[in-house]
């Protein structure tokens, strides 16, 4: 008896220490956000929205009754989740504290997403996990079937096959994994998926996905309306409120920066070098990365990753009005435009990088990889020498989820800006040799 006295006494001690330590980071990482100059007014939700999950460790708000359907990839339509009477959050969590209790669990090369699962299931203590009554997997990497192994004994789980191809008959597979997916989502729900759920849903999400295109224009702006770190936390926010009400404080957001064009309100006065960071995603609170670059004076224009402008850009386009041309414009929205590196012909991607490139006027490109996520690494040469052609200087960063790396990122991203303001202003350099 005062063996198990001491063990509950231990645990209990345990459960503290991951919630002091969890919380402190992500509040530190939320205060660094905060402090960031430029802020547009209307931020308050996506900041509240980030500590009630990560710092007040709270539920994600919901009607009574309402489940939450958890997913670990963007392939996952939001809109039949909706339409099941259930509520989406994206679980790919950045969490520092998560994977170092993760790390001596989980094989030592394994991705840090991995990581920090493990450790969320082994301390059982963030509600927006433990509240989930599925989670839904599509499989993109060999890392996410090992997720899905290792949350199927606590959870119910469903894969889904990511095809290595977009061809007629990879699209039809998938269409068929989608109504697998409904029945389970009606199973878990008890609510049946109908034409005006799922229509109205499409209406709701594609709302969302307006005001997205319309903030996403603004932050093109020259000079500097919004901040990149401040944007990826307006996307990163939208794991966990539901689509209409993000939608409305975006538009809240957006009318905030129009104002700031009439009043000729600007981040800075300075022209900062601008950055398109892509690779692996950042997910809150891992936000070193972006807040490092703005730190050391550059500006994330572009936000290349599936936690940011990626995993909400293209809308669903419905050429057949009926259940099922719904269900396949789903389908074509998540595998179509995708640039995911888990497809085996990425063409796509290195256009979307050029694109990406010329809208944002980008300057020099940061590509993330987190240490020992495989599909992102292997592409990154080709990347290097697409953009090369295009005089494009980019470097590769890889880092993990804790902070141990910093400075020694703080210190190459430092170099990596002060080469692109060189390299912006050969004419400066000539003059000064000349004067010598």
């Amino acid at each position: 008896m005062i063996e198990k006295i001491k063990k509950e006494t231990l645990k209990e001690r345990q459960d503290r220490r991951f919630i002091n330590k969890e919380t402190q980071t992500a509040a530190k990482y939320l205060r660094r956000l905060k402090e960031l100059s430029g802020a547009p007014e209307g931020m308050e939700p996506f900041y509240r929205a980030l500590e009630q999950i990560y710092v007040d460790m709270k539920h994600i708000e919901r009607r009574p009754g309402q489940k939450t359907i958890g997913t670990y990839c963007v392939m996952t339509p939001p809109e039949l989740i909706y339409a099941a009477g259930a509520v989406p959050v994206k679980l790919c969590s950045g969490n520092y504290t998560a994977f170092s209790v993760g790390d001596s669990i989980a094989l030592r090369d394994a991705c840090p997403l991995v990581k920090a699962v493990a450790g969320f299931k082994q301390t059982e203590l963030m509600p927006v996990y433990e509240d989930c009554s599925m989670m839904v997997i599509p499989v993109t990497c060999d890392c996410k079937k090992k997720i899905a192994g290792m949350l199927s004994d606590s959870c119910d789980v469903m894969t889904m096959h990511i095809p290595a191809s977009r061809d007629d008959d990879d699209i039809d597979e998938y269409i068929r994994q989608l109504y697998d997916l409904m029945e389970r989502l009606e199973k878990v729900t008890g609510k049946r998926i109908t034409y005006e759920s799922l229509a109205e849903r499409f209406r709701m999400v594609g709302y969302a996905q307006y005001e997205l295109s319309e903030f996403i224009r603004l932050k093109k702006q020259t000079p500097y309306l919004i901040r990149g770190s401040h944007a990826m936390a307006v996307l990163n926010s939208s794991a966990y409120i539901p689509a209409d009400v993000w939608g409305r404080a975006l538009s809240r957001v957006n009318a905030s920066l129009k104002k700031n064009i009439s009043e000729k309100k600007t981040v800075t006065s300075k022209k900062l070098p601008r950055i398109l960071l892509t690779g692996s995603p950042v997910v809150f609170p891992n936000f070193k990365i972006p807040l490092l670059i703005e730190e050391m004076g550059g500006i994330v224009a572009g936000d290349e990753t599936c936690m940011g402008e990626r995993g909400l850009w293209d809308p669903a386009v419905i050429t057949d009005d009926s259940f099922d041309g719904m269900i396949r414009a789903l389908a074509n929205r998540a595998l179509r435009p995708c640039p995911c590196p888990t497809f085996a012909d990425n063409s796509q991607r290195i256009y979307r990088l050029k694109q990406l490139i010329k809208e944002n006027q980008i300057q020099g490109v940061i590509y993330h990889v987190l240490r020992g996520c495989l599909v992102y690494d292997h592409e990154y040469k080709r990347i290097e020498e697409e953009l090369g052609q295009l005089g494009v200087p980019v470097i590769r960063l890889e880092s993990d989820y804790n902070e141990e790396d910093t400075e020694q990122l703080r210190i190459r991203i430092e170099a990596f800006i002060e080469l692109i303001k060189l390299k912006q202003a050969p004419e400066k350099r000539t003059s000064v040799r000349r004067s010598f």
